[in-house]
């Protein structure tokens, strides 16, 4: 493909002149109506791509993921709509199809930043929310691949990395709460076990976001058996099932080490609490207990 072919300098001065073309027509964009904020590794790509399928839902116009409302809170909401489709586009896709088209965008680290949820009950007022969740031991041990292939991790045996995470994230959360400036790479890129307390996250975005308005969705059954849970997102989002969508799985990264039973053992038993309250948000056992 052409896009392909461009080179990297290139297309990020197109970025750029772009974005500044969106600062300059920020009043005339949307904003989204909702937010796939997580959890990471649990099929939000393939999530994405499938929403962005559907005529009246609009994607961002460069990225999946913008991190507004967790790493560039400090750009100002003016540079956050710069990234969405103008509200011309939107009034095209009416006409089109009937409907009232929904932007939306789709950052992981949102349900885990812990101000995040505060910042966008506040400039998204009536926004949703998305949530995939995974098998809590697989998702970290998928991320861990993640990271380490990116270039964003230097302990590359997962126990070690596991055992590294206490001692990495001390005090994080604090600072990261008292400055709204300030960034944690660990708390960003090696929190395997904390990412995967699916309900600590869940119970603190519900102190600012009512619970209606937010979607749970295992991705076991997402994968295994994607069609009634594509309509049961529709209908969360109140749109009627359009076209015919491609269920496809994006971003998978296939395991390379062995399983170490005795740590996958230990991860087990520190999850079930976690696990037995997510079936409340599920309103079914999770597909990993099954």
């Amino acid at each position: 493909m052409l896009a392909e072919r461009v080179p990297a300098p290139v297309k990020r001065l197109i970025h750029t002149g772009s974005r500044t073309y969106g600062r300059l027509t920020a009043s005339g964009r949307l904003l989204p109506g909702f937010l796939v904020s997580g959890g990471q590794r649990c099929g939000t790509t393939s999530l994405y791509r499938l929403l962005s399928s559907h005529p009246a839902i609009l994607k961002p116009i460069f990225h999946k993921g913008i991190h507004y409302f967790d790493t560039g809170y400090h750009n100002g909401i003016t540079w956050y709509r710069a990234h969405f489709p103008t509200r011309a586009t939107a009034q095209r896709v009416g006409e089109q199809t009937g409907l009232a088209a929904q932007a939306f965008e789709s950052s992981p680290y949102y349900l885990y930043h812990p101000l995040a949820a505060e910042r966008f009950s506040r400039d998204l007022p009536g926004v949703k929310l998305i949530v995939l969740v995974r098998d809590p031991v697989e998702r970290a041990r998928s991320q861990h691949a993640h990271e380490v292939a990116r270039g964003f991790e230097d302990i590359t045996d997962f126990r070690r990395a596991v055992e590294a995470e206490e001692k990495r994230l001390d005090g994080e959360i604090d600072l990261l709460q008292r400055d709204p400036r300030h960034y944690s790479f660990s708390h960003q890129h090696h929190a395997y076990t904390l990412r995967g307390q699916y309900t600590d996250h869940l119970e603190r975005i519900c102190r600012v976001i009512a619970p209606e308005r937010i979607l749970v969705v295992d991705s076991g059954d997402f994968f295994t058996d994607p069609e009634p849970v594509y309509d049961r997102i529709l209908r969360f989002l109140g749109l009627p099932w359009l076209g015919d969508p491609v269920f496809a799985q994006h971003n998978a990264r296939p395991r390379k080490a062995p399983t170490d039973t005795a740590l996958e053992t230990r991860l087990r038993k520190h999850f079930a609490p976690y696990d037995e309250r997510l079936a409340e948000w599920l309103g079914t056992t999770p597909s990993w207990h099954r």
